[in-house]
């Protein structure tokens, strides 16, 4: 049964962050390198590794986590193997050099401790969706892991003059250095976006990259916050 069940077996780790499948992701961790992941995500470890929720350099960031959880991320730190999932999505793993990503706070898997984060309104978007629309910004050198319903598309935006128009829903993640704005349809049969009636979409121009997935998330990601 060993030799049958080879072929899914861990391979030794050559990187922080690396994909185990499509699905899974696996996080080399050692002392001072520690690492916060979405609250449950856990699903293997190999090795000495502690969890801390809710921990108190994240509060006040948790603060204005306006997505109704009671805490944003967890805290992991210790030696081995972390291995994270969630319900079986995609797991997309970037590593930033001395760059910045605005992502959806629900596609958030893990990301090292040491980078930059908060809580942001999304410019250009207040008059379009109520009080605006919020995302996470994580910025500095280190590993991001995103999930996401169905492998990807990454779209450049800096190819030509013309915008990039996305569903909301199935918006990941893009490049702040993009100029966001939003756009309404009231045509029945819009192209973007499921349903009838007023299609919303968000139309990003400039240089940098937008990360769409090949679904819809089933949560509002225009919902005025309060």
């Amino acid at each position: 049964m060993n030799q049958q069940l080879s072929g899914y077996a861990p391979t030794p780790p050559v990187a922080r962050m690396e994909n185990h499948g499509s699905s899974m992701l696996k996080v080399a961790m050692a002392t001072g390198q520690d690492l916060y992941a979405r609250p449950g995500s856990a699903v293997a470890y190999e090795g000495f590794i502690q969890y801390e929720p809710n921990p108190p350099a994240v509060r006040q960031i948790a603060a204005s986590w306006f997505t109704g959880e009671s805490a944003p991320v967890m805290k992991c730190s210790g030696d081995g193997l972390l291995y994270l999932a969630d319900y079986g999505a995609d797991v997309v793993i970037i590593n930033l050099n001395n760059d910045a990503l605005s992502v959806n706070g629900t596609n958030v898997l893990a990301f090292d401790a040491h980078l930059q984060w908060g809580v942001e309104r999304v410019k250009g978007m207040a008059k379009f969706a109520g009080q605006g629309l919020w995302n996470v910004q994580i910025s500095g050198t280190g590993w991001v892991a995103l999930t996401s319903l169905g492998t990807p598309i990454v779209v450049d935006c800096g190819r030509g003059d013309d915008e990039t128009y996305v569903d909301p829903d199935a918006l990941i993640a893009w490049s702040p250095s993009l100029k966001v704005k939003g756009k309404r349809s009231f045509k029945a049969g819009s192209l973007i976006g499921r349903g009838s009636g007023e299609a919303y979409q968000m139309a990003f121009s400039g240089q940098g990259v937008v990360v769409v997935q090949p679904s819809e998330d089933s949560t509002d990601r225009l919902r005025i916050r309060h």
